[in-house]
């Protein structure tokens, strides 16, 4: 077998592969002995019947169309590893000579890695959100508290702003009651939002047995996005009432004996969560300053299929869980289908390359694994998901997603080096040492490094259609 190739531009080339006839013969062997044991001649036992017989009832381009399909992809995997290629995806195969007996002449085009040179990084400056933590803030966090402990009993009068209602409603569309249109017993608070637009207006002032009807456009159901009449009556107001801010309080609502302790645990965890915020913003801000320093052409090909995962993604599974669709969502997001589509394409295209230049990193500082890592990333992965670890664990391997893992693991361990050689400051203007944040800091590289996970996702579907695609040829 002979091979050459073409650059046809930095991130695609054209195999070219001569094949003598004779290297064949194991797949046309092959071909006859799969065509015995799926046709039935008369006289002959199945299994047995000679191939020139094969020929003259089947034809002789039938077994060379099994041959070819069966000998396409070793052909094409030997030409790309003489090539020393990183292909991306399926390549598209076209059979340009096949004379029986003498050769089989074949061209296959595909995406390949782009070379990647990763400039003194050294050098990065980035400044992030000083971590502040005012007395506001803790008076904010203990309210917040204070509010999970509040109680309700009923009062005869009409409701109000945070009045807990118990409400039954009924939702016609068209003058017809819907099927999954009826609530009884359903408990509000007024303001929440957490129920249907116009649903504050319609029962404040209505006391106990009071009733109401109004206009909504309906979240969810079997008519969902459909304008609706609701009708809402009232069988029950009750004020809440909260706990007063004392040592009380204190010793209900935490392990702690004052009102003191728990506001300076309050400032303690508040200050942790955002030195957190901090370490992220360090990660993404370092990540977005070393793709400037890289020229990287991005595969068109893998970029469509990086495109339509995200897409595939927001639409059947996040709008899906929460009863929208993508032109409600565009809607409540306020943007337009062009600039979606905008914002997903840059989303894609920053996935892609942030996976190829984080790749080479891992190369360059040859950047390993250890089980322990790979352990704890599962767990905060397994956490994320909403799983258990054993359940998470055991889709992983199910689905052959441990490189998968392993990836982002690697890629999170060279932006975090990167990390280490910029200089951070906050917006104070003073030197951020994210060394006192090692878990955090480990943890958002992670995270970093996740975002180029659909990318290598969408990379990996496209390999998995390649054994199929070889084996689709054109005469």
């Amino acid at each position: 077998m002979k091979s050459a190739v073409e650059t046809l531009n930095p991130t695609r080339v054209r195999l070219t592969v001569e094949v003598p006839f004779e290297e064949l013969k194991d797949s046309l062997d092959a071909a006859y002995k799969k065509i015995n044991q799926q046709v039935t001649v008369k006289g002959f036992r199945k299994g047995k019947i000679p191939a020139r017989v094969i020929d003259q009832r089947f034809g002789r381009g039938a077994v060379l169309e099994e041959a070819v399909n069966d000998a396409l992809p070793k052909f094409y995997t030997d030409a790309v590893n003489e090539a020393e290629l990183n292909p991306l995806g399926q390549p598209e195969v076209d059979i340009t000579e096949l004379k029986d007996g003498e050769t089989l002449n074949f061209t296959a085009e595909v995406d390949i890695r782009p070379t990647v040179e990763i400039p003194d990084y050294s050098g990065i400056e980035v400044e992030v959100d000083a971590v502040e933590v005012s007395d506001e803030d803790v008076e904010k966090s203990v309210e917040q508290l204070r509010e999970r402990f509040a109680s309700t009993s009923p009062v005869e009068r009409a409701a109000q702003d945070g009045d807990v209602l118990t409400l039954d409603l009924q939702a016609k569309v068209d003058g017809e009651v819907l099927e999954d249109g009826v609530a009884d017993g359903v408990s509000y608070t007024i303001g929440s939002g957490e129920l249907l637009d116009g649903i504050d207006e319609a029962v404040k002032g209505l006391e106990a047995g009071g009733e109401a009807t109004f206009a909504s456009e309906l979240k969810g159901g079997s008519a969902a996005g459909k304008e609706a009449e609701v009708t809402v009556k009232v069988s029950q107001v009750a004020a809440r009432e909260l706990p007063e801010l004392d040592d009380d309080f204190a010793q209900l609502a935490s392990e702690f004996d004052t009102l003191e302790e728990l506001r300076a645990d309050s400032r303690k965890r508040l200050a942790n969560m955002k030195q957190y915020d901090q370490a992220t913003q360090a990660q993404e801000r370092v990540l977005d300053k070393l793709l400037e320093l890289v020229e990287i052409p991005v595969p068109e090909k893998l970029l469509e299929d990086e495109i339509n995962t995200r897409k595939h993604n927001l639409e059947h599974h996040q709008l899906g869980q929460m009863g929208l669709d993508l032109e409600k969502y565009l809607e409540l997001q306020g943007k337009t289908a062009e600039e979606f589509e905008t914002e997903t394409r840059e989303a894609a295209v920053k996935g892609i390359k942030t996976q190829f230049v984080l790749d080479e990193l891992v190369k360059q500082e040859n950047l390993n694994v250890s089980q322990e890592e790979l352990t704890e990333h599962l767990m905060r992965r397994a956490s994320s998901s909403g799983m258990s670890p054993d359940q998470f664990a055991q889709a992983v391997v199910e689905q052959g997603q441990v490189p998968l893992l392993v990836g982002e693991v690697a890629r999170g361990k060279a932006l975090a080096a990167v990390v280490e050689k910029a200089t951070v400051k906050d917006t104070n203007g003073e030197i951020v040492d994210l060394d006192d944040e090692e878990d955090e800091e480990a943890e958002t590289a992670e995270a970093a490094a996740t975002e180029s996970a659909d990318a290598e996702q969408a990379e990996e579907k496209a390999d998995d259609k390649a054994g199929k695609a070889e084996e689709k040829t054109e005469g």
